[in-house]
């Protein structure tokens, strides 16, 4: 069956790789949330975002943009669409010299981000697994993580993450936010974790373990920033990928 994403759209290119299989974990444990047909009906709401994020969404996106100064040259790559305007607040930093790029494994999510974007905006939206992408190394100027992590078991997610500083370049950056382990002071700690562990089984990584553990153990990147907000309970790391003699 033939969908929106299957030809371009106003308001970016749609680029057709064959489309991959959706992973038993999506599936299984979020289809209410990203592959249903109506789940974009729900989520795709700003308040309810927010409220996700016990009202930290802005600030986390503020916290993105301000980290990127506000301005994208070069290539950009954002891995997997992320419901609220983070992505259109992105292409309003590309100017048309630049281009971002946007991947996720799920049509449905492509086709609704294509309706956010503005007209004239040089985005190039790809069906393409997070944990196998089919760009060539250091093809982009920077990447960024926005809440993914936490939805991917494991493997998937050690995959993702080398993948994504694979296709950076020497001396680009890869930006994640995603949870991180709270403050003990931090009531939601207790309370919070296991709401996530019963609609989202892989979080509880998050809340347990840094990031850096899963990361990949070749030296062939280096920790320039982290931010912790909201009591600890989110977090925005920024990676260099080390260039070749330097940064490790």
């Amino acid at each position: 069956m033939k969908t929106r994403y299957d030809r371009p759209v106003a308001t970016c290119v749609a680029v057709k790789e064959s489309l991959p299989a959706v992973p038993q974990y999506l599936q299984a444990h979020y289809w209410w949330a990203y592959v249903h047909p109506r789940a974009v009906h729900v989520f795709e709401r700003q308040w309810l975002v927010n409220l996700i994020l016990w009202g930290n969404y802005k600030r986390l996106c503020n916290a993105v943009l301000h980290g990127y100064g506000h301005r994208l040259p070069g290539r950009t790559l954002q891995i997997a669409c992320a419901y609220g305007d983070l992505t259109p607040r992105l292409a309003d930093c590309v100017t048309p010299e630049d281009s971002l790029e946007i991947v996720d494994i799920l049509p449905i999510q492509l086709e609704n981000l294509a309706s956010k974007l503005p007209a004239g905006v040089p985005i190039k939206l790809h069906c393409m697994d997070s944990a196998a992408l089919t760009f060539a190394d250091a093809s982009f100027d920077r990447a960024l993580l926005f809440f993914l992590l936490h939805e991917q078991p494991l493997a998937v997610r050690e995959r993702t993450l080398a993948e994504a500083l694979r296709v950076v370049r020497p001396g680009g950056t890869l930006t994640i936010v995603d949870y991180a382990p709270p403050s003990r002071f931090n009531p939601l700690r207790y309370f919070w974790k296991p709401v996530l562990d019963r609609l989202e089984p892989f979080a509880h990584d998050l809340f347990s373990e840094e990031v850096v553990a899963w990361l990949p153990k070749d030296g062939s990147f280096v920790t320039v920033a982290k931010q912790r907000f909201f009591g600890g309970m989110y977090q925005m790391l920024t990676l260099k990928v080390a260039e070749a003699g330097h940064d490790r």
